[in-house]
């Protein structure tokens, strides 16, 4: 019944290929014009936004190559002109492999070349804009003293043209009234540049014969020849002399007094005693030793010591330990906060608080960045300058200031102030303001925080603490704790009228000067008006005129003195910035009453406890390592300095140091050649400009000992660091 179901139906289709297209003419066929007609179909089915972003990213990759090619053509163009003598002349530091050249050349090395003891003859003040001594120059031999002058023709036109540049580069700064102008600095640490060639040895028929020192001077190298006969023979290598007991102590065990004083020996002209000292630092000074240290005294005594002798003397040697002893320091900054801790283990690599609180004081931390920054800039190495800047600009950003006035102490794990309420420029908060100044001066004065910081100090102090005594009415400076003011003023306070001169002579506001004017003559009445004529470590003012009463008054507990160096180092900038003569008056008073009340006859000086006793003194049996180091080289710079003319070649100047009395270098290098004959004023030719900066005004340094060639005999060729004093 059922009908046979149908077949499965079949659908076929038929497909027919021409030749034609199976010979290629219309199919796919691998060639390059079907190729472009598929990549083309793909392009347009993509959306308009995936196409821009396509777009976007070829260009970018187009204008990077344009600048990377113009960038690595101009190096390889500037490596394949440079000349086999110039690489050859490339000073190399033995056992140093730094990750990047550096910023400067290494200074030039003088074993044995030591200046004599003996001042140079001025016959007229320098340029208004003066510069503090430079690294120690030496004239190159004759024939290199012709090629000069061929070349100083050519380039007589670039300080104009440099001006005009200067114009539109400078960026001016202004603060309440006063317009700085920053310095042209290099680049940072890790920049390159190409070392100068090294001068060769001074040529004996070019020296004149040198000027003998005064009385002054030679009466500072007889006190120094004595301090250093009591150390080196009851406690060569050790830290500090004891010279009463005739024996030493230890701090860190690390020769603390023979580093201080390596920088004063090389300015006072004592080779014998140099080269001796020179010898310890090379074989006996062990850094590898399990000990503790705190970092801001190592760093401003031994760290500071062995860069400024570096400077003076072009010896490899110092500059070595110098890196050595600032590796060892940096675990210190291994905090929470970056701000780092108050001592380190140099041998083991480890650093810690204090005992008994975890703060550190705001001037330790603050005050150790102009070692850092130049380690950095010697070696190449970022490390050291990236560390304490980042301290600097985290205690910039603090909350807590009052008027830009700091408290005296910092936490290293949460990085804020403690102890709020307590502003003083005296123990524990003082070199912070002094080195923010320097750091400024020291980085061309282009680092705003750091002026921004120190001016609205300066203007905090003025409002809080500055007042006047009776009945003489000096101007000194107090303390505020908790909204009252006391009238205390610590010794080291005596650091401020220096450091106010050397920012007005740097172009800040000219009222600080008339302050330094004021406040130095306070510092100098701390001494005149004390029965031995010696400053205690504290005083009180009065702020009441009563009968029979003195300007300054001294408590049991304050009246002892450590041979500090703070108010010689500010009448040496007084001195230096105003010409007066009473500065040096001053100075020579206060040495003959260290002589007459301090002075230990077996050798040595004493710090004593009672300034207040003339007949018995009491004597503490110390001599602080900071006494050669700062002290006597202040003394000794007062007498030797006139205005305007040349002090001793330094690389910066600093609170608390062995660097005291030193100009600070700003960071800028130049090559050329120097002259200078009377009347005609110090200037430059011949100057070439480096790693783009604009050439400024530079003079010529010669050590303190030897006398300037004339123009006809001489002329200088190397590299010269242009520096402000």
């Amino acid at each position: 019944m059922f009908s046979a179901s149908p077949p499965p139906r079949r659908d076929f289709i038929s497909v027919t290929l021409s030749l034609g297209e199976a010979a290629g003419a219309g199919g796919y066929n691998n060639s390059k014009a079907w190729r472009r007609r598929s990549c083309w179909r793909k392009w347009k089915q993509l959306s308009r936004l995936q196409r821009s972003v396509i777009l976007f990213l070829f260009a970018f990759l187009a204008v990077c190559g344009v600048i990377s090619y113009t960038n690595m053509g101009e190096q390889w163009k500037s490596l394949t002109n440079k000349s086999a003598e110039d690489q050859k002349t490339e000073p190399e530091i033995p056992g140093l492999k730094p990750a990047n050249p550096a910023v400067l050349p290494e200074p030039q090395k003088a074993d044995a070349n030591y200046p004599e003891l003996s001042l140079q003859k001025r016959s007229k003040p320098l340029h208004v804009r003066r510069g503090p001594p430079n690294l120690q120059i030496r004239p190159p031999r004759r024939d290199a003293r012709i090629k000069a002058q061929d070349v100083a023709g050519k380039t007589d036109e670039e300080p104009g043209q440099a001006d005009k540049e200067e114009k539109t580069e400078k960026s001016i700064i202004s603060w309440r009234g006063a317009v700085i102008e920053p310095d042209q600095i290099t680049e940072s640490p890790s920049s390159k540049i190409k070392e100068p060639e090294k001068p060769s040895s001074v040529e004996v028929e070019d020296q004149k014969e040198p000027v003998p020192v005064n009385e002054r001077q030679m009466a500072v190298i007889e006190a120094f020849h004595h301090a250093w006969k009591g150390y080196k023979e009851f406690a060569w290598g050790h830290d500090e002399l004891k010279p009463l007991s005739k024996s030493y102590s230890e701090w860190f065990g690390l020769g603390l007094t023979l580093i201080d004083a390596l920088d004063t020996m090389w300015i006072l002209g004592l080779k014998e005693e140099f080269e001796e000292a020179k010898k310890w630092v090379a074989t006996d000074l062990q850094l590898d030793k399990n000990v503790d240290v705190n970092l801001f005294e190592s760093t401003i005594r031994i760290l500071g010591g062995l860069l400024s002798t570096y400077h003076l003397s072009g010896d490899s040697l110092f500059l070595e330990k110098a890196k050595d002893i600032g590796s060892r320091l940096m675990p210190a900054f291994n905090t929470p906060s970056k701000i780092p801790y108050s001592d380190v283990n140099i041998g083991r690599g480890t650093a810690h608080p204090p005992r008994w609180t975890s703060d550190s004081t705001v001037a330790e931390v603050t005050s150790i960045q102009l070692e850092f920054r130049e380690l950095s800039r010697l070696t190449g190495d970022e490390k050291f300058q990236k560390a304490v800047d980042a301290v600097m600009k985290h205690v910039h950003s603090l909350s807590g200031k009052n008027d830009g006035l700091v408290p005296m102490f910092i936490n290293t794990n949460s990085g804020q102030f403690t102890h709020l309420g307590v502003y003083t420029l005296g123990a524990r908060a003082d070199s912070y303001y002094e080195y923010l100044l320097k750091q400024w001066i020291q980085g061309g004065k282009k680092e705003n925080e750091l002026l921004e910081d120190y001016m609205r100090a300066m203007e905090g102090v003025k409002k809080h603490l500055l007042r006047t005594s009776q009945p003489k009415k000096l101007t000194f400076v107090g303390e505020l704790a908790h909204g009252h003011f006391s009238a205390k003023m610590d010794h080291l306070v005596c650091f401020l009228p220096g450091t106010l001169a050397l920012g007005a002579h740097n172009g800040l506001t000219a009222d600080h000067m008339e302050l330094a004017k004021a406040l130095i003559e306070t510092c100098y009445q701390m001494y005149a008006q004390v029965e031995t004529g010696l400053s205690p470590e504290i005083v009180h003012f009065n702020l009441h005129a009563q009968k029979d009463r003195k300007d300054v008054e001294i408590k049991p507990a304050d009246r002892h003195n450590l041979l500090r160096p703070e108010t010689v180092e500010s009448l040496f900038y007084l001195y230096r910035f105003t010409g007066d003569k009473k500065y040096q008056d001053w100075g020579w008073e206060i040495l003959q009453n260290f002589n007459k009340y301090t002075r230990v006859p077996s050798g040595g000086y004493t710090s004593i406890n009672n300034v207040q006793n003339p007949s018995n003194p009491e004597p503490r049996d110390k001599m602080e390592s900071f006494f050669l180091g700062e002290t006597l080289k202040c003394s000794a710079l007062i007498p030797a300095t006139s205005r305007g003319s040349r002090s001793p070649a330094c690389w910066r100047g600093e609170h608390a140091s062995t660097r005291m009395c030193c100009p600070i270098a700003s960071w800028l290098w130049v090559v050329g050649h120097c002259w200078g004959s009377s009347p005609t004023p110090w200037k430059h030719t011949s100057l070439q400009r480096t790693s783009g900066s604009t050439l400024l005004p530079f003079q010529c340094q010669w050590p303190i000992t030897q006398v300037p060639p004339t123009r006809e005999s001489s002329t200088f060729q190397g590299a010269f660091l242009l520096a402000r004093p």
